[in-house]
């Protein structure tokens, strides 16, 4: 005699881990999930600023990726693992915990997911992890680049920890990897180098600049990128997820068209930037301050950083919203949350209020 089987009414509650999800990636990806109806919980550091997870509908673990016991804690009775978390900075007088924590951790945490068995990983690497081809056409996941033409340790890290998560895809762990570009939008706290150049520009520190570029994607595309690859990513994979590629001074018309405030009409030869990035660096070191220049942030710039997002458009249906918008919301957001000096900001409130914004991005020509 057969068994009837039925299926529930109620169905069944996914519990998914976020990594990171204090800071700017992390947090849109946790927000994401919360939207789509799974229980959340997030890692953070006893130390760790926690603002960004005030009034998030997730249950917090206090743990640490170089800690292993407290990740299985963490991970115990979950379905996913979203693992953004990472040491996103081109500037640490110890570079041995950007190591520590974006390799070291990386391995220890889809070691644990391994033991918890999983049912599904995403990892969240760099498009710095991808090579730029010789002729300057945008990279795409099948442009290889070897440790040894990784500049910086930030890069160098990241590098080394998406090996981490392909030796695991091999050893039978779940995991689909994910390559965001230079995401921008809200809640970049910190804010990421991203972030700061947009945050630099509007407070006025940004008298020129030099000729480089780079693939911008709003933040939630990200995020709704990172749930697409759960869903339908493969195995082992990698997805560029990002969007339109500018040039640095496209980028600031941009700017410039959103605030009222002039754009830096000087660009400045690379040696000189690279320079001025030596003797920032040198001074930091003195005051044990951060540099107003990083040098690993110049050396990236000496390529323009263009991709192309054509493979997780079409697998994962990834969104690409204009990055006008995006830009926008992040400048909102730096308005309403006091990164931007009282004077300029009421500024650029006024010139907001007497103009109107177009979604279409504005079409460039090129400089011979």
């Amino acid at each position: 005699m057969s068994k009837l089987f039925f299926a529930s009414r109620h169905p069944v509650m996914v519990t998914a881990l976020v990594t990171g999800a204090t800071g700017f990636v992390g947090n849109a990806v946790a927000r994401a999930l919360i939207d789509e109806g799974k229980e959340v919980r997030v890692l953070s550091r006893k130390s760790s600023n926690r603002d960004l997870l005030k009034g998030l509908k997730a249950e917090t673990f206090l743990g640490d990726l170089r800690h292993p016991q407290s990740l299985h804690h963490a991970l115990e009775g979950c379905d996913e693992l979203y693992h953004v978390a990472a040491q996103y900075t081109f500037y640490n007088p110890q570079p041995q915990e950007i190591y520590g924590s974006n390799v070291e951790g990386t391995r220890n945490i889809l070691q644990a997911a391994l033991d918890q068995k999983l049912k599904r990983v995403v990892y969240t690497s760099t498009v710095g992890t991808i090579g730029i081809p010789k002729d300057g056409s945008p990279g795409n996941e099948n442009t290889t680049l070897t440790l040894e033409e990784c500049q910086g340790h930030y890069k160098r890290s990241k590098f080394l920890a998406e090996q981490e998560a392909i030796q695991f895809a091999k050893r039978g762990l779940n995991v689909v990897i994910v390559n965001p570009s230079a995401p921008i939008g809200v809640r970049d706290i910190k804010p990421t180098p991203t972030g700061k150049l947009i945050v630099d520009f509007l407070n006025g520190k940004m008298p020129a600049f030099i000729d480089t570029g780079l693939n911008l994607v709003d933040v939630e595309d990200v995020a709704q990128g990172h749930l697409l690859a759960a869903k339908q990513g493969r195995a082992g994979e990698r997805y560029i997820l990002g969007n339109q590629n500018l040039s640095l001074k496209q980028i600031l018309q941009i700017l410039s068209g959103l605030t009222g405030l002039k754009a830096p009409r000087w660009k400045i030869p690379y040696s000189v930037a690279w320079s001025a990035a030596q003797l920032s660096e040198a001074l930091a070191k003195i005051t044990q301050r951060a540099p107003a220049i990083e040098l690993e942030a110049v050396l990236l710039g000496k390529k323009k950083m263009f991709f192309s997002a054509n493979k997780a458009v079409k697998e994962l249906n990834l969104p690409q919203t204009n990055v006008k918008i995006a830009l926008k919301k992040a400048v909102d957001w730096y308005l309403e949350n006091n990164y931007i000096k009282p004077k300029i900001k009421e500024k650029i409130l006024g010139y907001q209020a007497n103009s109107s914004f177009d979604i279409p991005a504005p079409v460039f020509k090129e400089e011979n």
